[in-house]
Order: structure tokens, then sequence, then C-alpha cells
């Protein structure tokens, strides 16, 4: 990993925070891709003195927000000529429905909208790389999803594990159909579950669950360093042999429930691409 360029959403905190020290420590020059300028610059204060490295940046990317990702990209293109890894490591939870700037229900638009117009506008930089990767990080929550076709955005029935398992399916069966998509090039497109870990990604002030109950729930967790393991595995892979795999404890494990149905992948893809247009954005077709 010496020298490699990578991204990391969400590098502030847990898994991605981590995830960030261990490839640190592999000689990675690693990109916090973070919402908040004030918790990512805190974050690489935390990562340079773990991994007794400096190669680090933060530029600020808000996955809610279809702008503050065209306004990451430029700022990425102007310091980076090349990516060698993508980990599309951000998430949320949120207890009620709210929606994103672009009017996209929170948990889809974040989790799957925002990686998928960013990762869209990064795959010319990808495939500059001689061994480029997009990691998505997605969870086993996946096996009790379903995209909810015609309302994904959860006008009706909002629940907070319904539009989270959806999220974390789509998530999967985006990686599958980008790994369809990447045959034949450089760059491969793999899923990953990080084992059940304890992080903060449910009991912050505005989506929490309850601290009590995670407090309880904790010791039967991963701890985020832990969780972590399965991201640099995959990142710091030397070939693209795995494409398309999904990954849990370092190892291809089988999809479960609706993920691994193509024709699902193939119109959630076509639905995404037409969410990001509407709204006035365009994909980056290379």
């Amino acid at each position: 990993m010496e020298n490699k360029i990578v991204i990391i959403t969400g590098a502030n905190s847990g898994i991605g925070l981590h995830t960030a020290v261990g490839l640190l420590k592999k000689g990675a020059h690693v990109i916090f891709a973070c919402r908040s300028k004030e918790r990512g610059n805190q974050a690489m204060l935390i990562a340079k003195a773990a991994s007794s490295s400096d190669k680090v940046s933060f530029l600020r990317c808000d996955l809610s927000s279809l702008r503050s990702i065209n306004e990451f990209v430029s700022a990425f293109t102007t310091k980076f000529n090349t990516l060698d890894v993508l980990i599309n490591n951000a998430g949320v939870v949120t207890t009620r429905r709210k929606v994103t700037e672009d009017n996209f229900e929170q948990m889809i638009g974040v989790n799957h909208l925002g990686h998928f117009y960013l990762t869209h506008q990064l795959l010319p930089f990808l495939k500059r790389s001689s061994n480029g990767k997009v990691i998505h990080v997605s969870s086993g929550a996946h096996k009790w999803g379903n995209i909810y076709f015609p309302d994904p955005h959860l006008h009706r029935g909002f629940g907070i594990w319904k539009a989270y398992c959806q999220s974390k399916l789509a998530n999967i069966l985006f990686s599958n159909r980008l790994a369809e998509q990447l045959l034949g090039t450089n760059v491969t497109s793999n899923a990953l579950h990080p084992g059940a870990v304890s992080t903060n990604i449910g009991v912050s002030r505005e989506n929490g669950f309850g601290k009590s109950i995670h407090k309880l729930l904790r010791p039967l967790f991963l701890t985020p360093q832990e969780g972590a393991e399965t991201s640099i595995y995959l990142a710091s892979q030397s070939t693209n042999l795995l494409n398309g795999a999904y990954i849990a404890d370092k190892q291809s494990v089988t999809f479960e429930g609706a993920a691994g149905d193509p024709v699902l992948a193939e119109k959630l893809w076509t639905w995404s691409e037409i969410e990001i247009e509407k709204n006035g954005f365009r994909l980056h077709v290379n």
C-alpha cells in the first residue's frame, strides 16, 4: 500500500477511522472524506498519532448532498491524478424519517445514492490505478432487506429497520452490478460485512437508538478496530481476484435474501441513475 491513494468516507470515527489507521500503517495516503471539517481534522490528528504517519488529507464530503459530492470531486482533482481505493464506509441510521438536501429518504440517500454518485464521479481516477478497488461496507442486515418499489423513499410506512435494511441491500446490489460493469478493466468492486460492530452510528443526538440500550449490548459487539479488519484486508490485496465477491471475516461468503438477484440489481441501478439525474446532476460515464 506504499503511497497508494485511498479515500474513506466517514473516516472520522468508528470503523472508518480504524480503517484509516490500519492503511496508514501500511504506507497509504488516506483522504478523510467527512461531512464535518472539525471532526475530520480531529480524527486526522488521532490517526497520525496512532499510525506515526502524516500521509493524510481532509476533503469535505457530505453524502446527503449531491452538490457537496461534486465539490469534493472537484477538490480531489486539483490535488490528485489517480485513486487506488475508494472505501464507501459512511452510514447513517435515523429513528424517524428524514430527507436529504436532494429530497431522498436519508438512509437510502446517504448509504446508497450518495455513494452511488460519488463512485461514478471517481471511476475515471480509479481506472488510472494499476489495481483500483471500490469497497462497499454493507451489513448482514441486507438479508432482511427489500427495495421498496415504487416507494423507495418510504413516504408511507417508514420504519428504522425497514429503511436501514433496504439501504444495506442496496449496497450489495450496487457492488454486484458495478463488478459486472468493471469486467475487463483494472478496477474491482466488492461488498463486505464488518461484523456486528459497536460504533456511534446509532447513538448520536439526532439519530440514536438510545445510549442505555447501546451500552447494554456493547459487550456482544466487535470493537471498531476489529470491524475494520475486513476493509483493510480488501484494500490491501495485491491482486484483483475477488471482483464481485461478498466478504465477511476476510472470506468470501454467500449472499442472502435478494442480494444475489441480478434483475433487482439492474432495476436498482436504473432507478438510482434516474434519481440522480432528475435532481439536475449527471453521472460520469467512462
